[in-house]
């Protein structure tokens, strides 16, 4: 099996919905039942697992300015 991972261990990485823009480390990568892959992201003492598409490798400086 080939896995076409989009994201590293050990890579850092931001969730494009968190306003704060907290660095995460990938720390698993998992995959589903379909086929599909989900990332462990870990920040500090929580962790919790995404889609490809809920992470990024740059941070998004506008999501935390308030409007």
């Amino acid at each position: 099996m080939i896995i076409n991972e989009k994201f590293k261990l050990k890579q850092i990485v931001y969730l494009v919905t968190d306003k704060e823009q907290k660095k995460r480390i990938v720390t698993g990568i998992f995959i589903c039942a379909d086929g599909t892959l989900m990332y462990e992201c870990t920040e500090g003492p929580n962790y919790s697992k995404h889609y490809d598409f809920e992470i990024s490798a740059e941070k998004d400086i506008l999501a935390t300015i308030d409007n």
